[in-house]
């Protein structure tokens, strides 16, 4: 039905009005009105509408609205029509169709906002006009965006023994639009996705499944919108782990040799150790119980039985028992001889030189033929049987004297109760003939004259040997050494050192290094307290030289090893020379070492600097060849090197896992004495080795500070996070803390490459009084994402001294130097003994074999077969790890044990000693 023109306002003027009487109801949706008679197709279409704002700050929202076809378009806010000025209109036709289009943009600002705030919501909505009729869009709501500042509840501090779960609440602050949470452990995000042992409720609590020791941090819930990021108060955690008993040792010998008395066996608090202020174990540590012990009873005399017949040789004997009472329980056997004998012809047969005068009984030839031409002939063998055995011992005595060695080669005093002589004498003290460490500088030997480096560059040969009386290490000069070693001669021996090239580094001080004189005999170097030794076993010199040798300990800073990718000095630098000198035998190189040796994490290096300086892998630890220079016995803690080059040497892992871990130190110092008001307590990371620890108690002795806690160890890995520590719960009513940080952190670089051997922080405390000499607090130490230990301080800073003792050195066997059979536990001939027994096969499996298994060798089985004596070699290695403590009636239990055929293989005659 066609229209009058006419009609047009009139009915546009009705479309109005109804729309304006339904403009009340909300809407939410486009609503299309269409003419009644119009083409539906041909209403205004939405093609942007406006959508939900939030006003942040004092910033204006832009609401747009775009329809076609449309030949008007209107805003409208809260029921009220907004003005035509303050809007922006674009008008357009639609390529496609050809309809015209028409967009539209108003700003809100917060003012209009807030007219209405709090009564109703502010919204918006468009209207867009055609032919056809008018449509409404959706209305959009414009809201004010903020973000209080308290949170509604905030995380606590908790402690929390290992393995509990951890329930840490927060309600975020009333914001618009609603707050999202996260949360941060010790600043880092807490990523719920990448640790399977955390999640956050819808609550938004953060819940710790199974508490790890890697838990204990800091704690902090954060909320944010559009407006604001909120933080609260940190929480801190501590996941603490109750101390565990050990199982028990095993009962201790009786301490009573003869009687009743007690033995004890004990137990530690070790599995698990407390850890971050855990209960210690309950009960005892400590158990005793009586024991009873036979006595020993010594031998005594039976009476002595009736005389014999008198027999052809002009005597007769009687004889007594060791039997009244035997000796029994390690008594000890009757002393004298168990058979007598005299002349029973009232010396008649003896004196056969003096002839009476003749009777007539003499006459006769029967009386002239009897008991003396016995006794001449006895005579005769005797005197034949003494010039044999005079003849055999000079024999003996010239051969001794041809092979360099005395009667008297060890002092039968250095025997232990696993090795005791058989009926023998012990020996006397001023025995002259007894070797002492002084070698013999009266024999002409040959003399070392070449430099400390051998040139390979030219026709001359290695070294030259000419006849002297001493080895001469350093270059063309002569030089005279002695075996004492006061200051003045070790500087001089540096200083002749030093004129080297190759020993431009060595240090200019003697704490850190030592030298001697050695020959054929062997002898042991060591620099006390820092875990570092050489040995050099017997005939490891050629016989005939005599070689000066030193050992030093180098700072990691003063020289420069390279290191690559992931590698890490583990042990301390070590050089032992002088290089180039002949030996026949490896000698072993005993140092510390930081490294948690496992085959899956590590891969372990022995590095050694050559001639020119550069550093070469000489031995890749678990990849030997027997018949190479060098090997290697790794330990737990230390790691022994066999050579028969001497040189300088490092030990370098790589890791290859992040499971690779060091063992680092921690020591806390404070001021032994405090007069000023500011209180600094030290913390030092080190390596876990003695040359690192000497170094600290030195120099916190020069500081004047003293130890305040037990040492602890972490297991710093190879995770690229970095080390913090931080101090808590310092009492605000006695001490001020001076950190203007959290935490302070030591670089993870820092501490893995190895070439500072310690680091250390300070926390600087302020007293509020002169008065106040009590500190408590806690101080954690922790590398981020792993390992960590809490030291809980509590002590009195004036007179407090208890941990002092724990840090006072102990001397390593007294000298330095130790020359001949005083720097062996395993006396020279009985060593001797043991080598000649069980380097020959066995077809009972008695031989050096099962000895490396006994003593837990038999994985180096196939490096001591490649050597010419193999049991020389494992008693090498036993000298070096379990010098000067070692217990060597163990040895010989061990050696005893082997099922050897002659029982007295492992004695010493009073001759031989």
């Amino acid at each position: 039905m066609a229209v009058r023109p006419g009609l047009w306002p009139a009915l546009l003027g009705i479309v109005l009005s109804a729309w304006l009487r339904g403009s009340g109801a909300q809407q939410s949706a486009t609503v299309a009105n269409p003419v009644p008679g119009a083409n539906p197709d041909l209403l205004p279409h939405f093609l942007v509408e406006p959508e939900d704002v939030y006003i942040v700050k004092n910033k204006p929202v832009l609401l747009v609205c775009k329809a076609v076809p449309a030949t008007q378009i209107f805003f409208k806010c809260n029921g009220e029509w907004v003005r035509q000025v303050d809007h922006v209109i674009e008008r357009s036709t639609d390529g496609s169709s050809g309809l015209p289009t028409m967009e539209v943009r108003i700003n809100v600002s917060r003012q209009q906002v807030e007219k209405v705030f709090g009564l109703e919501e502010y919204w918006c909505q468009c209207v867009a006009w055609s032919s056809s009729g008018t449509t409404k869009s959706q209305k959009a709501y414009i809201r004010i965006a903020y973000l209080r500042k308290n949170f509604e509840q905030e995380p606590l501090a908790k402690e929390v023994s290992l393995e509990q779960g951890i329930v840490l609440p927060c309600r975020p602050p009333e914001g618009i639009p609603p707050a999202e949470v996260e949360w941060l452990r010790n600043e880092d995000l807490v990523d719920p996705s990448l640790d399977p042992n955390v999640y956050i409720t819808r609550e938004h609590s953060l819940v710790v499944r199974q508490a790890r020791l890697a838990d204990t941090a800091n704690y902090t819930c954060v909320a944010k919108n559009i407006v604001a990021r909120r933080r609260s108060a940190s929480a801190a955690v501590i996941v603490y782990v109750n101390g565990g008993w050990s199982t028990w040792t095993e009962w201790s010998v009786c301490s009573a040799s003869c009687g009743r008395g007690w033995q004890k066996r004990s137990r530690s608090c070790t599995n698990p150790a407390p850890l971050n202020g855990g209960a210690f174990c309950e009960g005892q540590n400590v158990q005793k119980t009586a024991c009873a012990t036979l006595c020993p009873v010594d031998g005594s005399w039976s009476p002595w039985s009736k005389w014999s017949a008198c027999g052809l040789d002009c005597t007769h004997w009687r004889s007594r028992e060791c039997s009244d009472p035997a000796p029994r329980n390690g008594g000890e056997e009757c002393q004298g001889a168990d058979l007598d004998s005299r002349n029973c012809t009232s010396d008649l047969c003896v004196h056969t030189s003096y002839t009476p005068a003749p009777t007539k009984a003499a006459l006769s030839p029967a009386a002239a033929s009897g008991p003396e031409d016995v006794a001449l002939y006895v005579g005769l063998i005797a005197v034949a049987v003494c010039l044999v055995l005079l003849l055999l011992v000079l024999i003996l005595v010239y051969c001794r004297k041809k092979e360099g060695l005395d009667s008297d080669v060890a002092d039968s005093s250095i025997l232990t109760s696993g090795f005791q002589p058989v009926s023998i004498k012990p020996s006397k003290a001023d025995n002259p003939h007894l070797l002492t460490i002084q070698p013999d500088l009266s024999t002409t030997t040959t003399t070392y004259q070449g430099s400390l480096c051998p040139r390979q560059d030219g026709p001359s040969p290695k070294f030259q040997l000419t006849n002297g009386h001493l080895l001469s290490p350093l270059g063309g000069g002569r030089h005279t050494l002695h075996h004492s070693s006061p200051t003045s001669e070790a500087e001089e021996f540096v200083s002749r050192l030093s004129t080297q090239t190759y020993f431009r580094s060595l240090p200019r001080g003697t704490s850190n290094m030592t030298y001697g004189t050695f020959n054929f005999l062997g002898g042991r170097l060591m620099i006390p307290n820092t875990g570092i030794s050489l040995l050099i076993p017997p005939d490891a010199i050629p016989r005939g030289k005599i070689y000066e040798i030193y050992l030093t300990l180098h700072k990691p800073e003063d020289v420069r090893l390279p290191l690559a990718g992931c590698q890490t000095l583990l042990s301390p630098i070590v050089s032992c020379g002088p290089p180039g000198v002949l030996l026949t035998r490896p000698v072993i190189l005993a140092m510390d070492h930081c490294g948690e040796p496992s085959p899956d994490s590590w891969s372990l290096r022995l590095k050694k600097q050559s001639c020119e300086g550069s550093w070469e892998d000489v031995l890749h630890l678990g990849e030997e060849a027997p018949s190479h220079l060098y090997y290697c016995q790794l330990e737990a803690s230390a790691c022994y090197v066999f050579t028969e080059q001497l040189g300088r040497f490092a030990l370098v892992g790589e890791a290859l896992s992040v499971a690779a871990a060091k063992r680092l130190k921690l020591l806390l110092f404070a001021p032994l004495a405090c007069t000023s008001l500011e209180y600094n307590i030290r913390v030092y990371c080190l390596h876990d080795t003695h040359d690192a620890l000497k170094e600290v108690v030195q120099l916190e002795k020069q500081l004047g500070g003293q130890l305040i806690q037990e040492p602890r160890v972490l297991h710093f890995k190879d995770s690229y996070h970095n080390l913090r520590l931080s101090i808590h719960d310092v009492p605000s009513s006695l001490w001020k803390s001076k950190l203007l940080v959290s935490y302070q952190e030591i670089p993870f670089y820092h501490i893995w490459n190895g070439t500072q051997q310690y680091l250390h922080c300070t926390f600087t405390l302020e007293r509020v009084s002169p008065s106040t000499s009590d500190l408590a607090c806690k101080l954690w130490v922790w590398q981020v994402e792993g390992d960590g230990q809490s030291f809980n301080i509590n002590f009195n800073i004036t007179k407090d001294t208890r941990f002092a003792e724990l840090l006072a050195l102990e001397s390593e066997g007294g000298v330095p130097a130790l020359v001949g059979p005083s720097a062996f536990k395993i006396p020279f001939l009985i060593r001797q003994k043991i080598i000649s027994s069980l380097d020959p096969p066995c077809s009972r499996g008695a031989d050096w074999r099962t000895l490396a298994q006994k003593l837990h060798l038999d994985s180096h089985l196939s490096f001591f077969a490649s050597k010419p004596s193999p049991t020389a070699m494992i008693l090498n290695l036993w000298e070096a790890r379990h010098f000067p403590n070692g217990n060597l009636s163990q040895l010989a239990a061990a050696v005893a044990g082997l099922g050897q055929p002659d029982a007295g293989l492992f004695t010493v005659s009073e001759a031989e000693c």
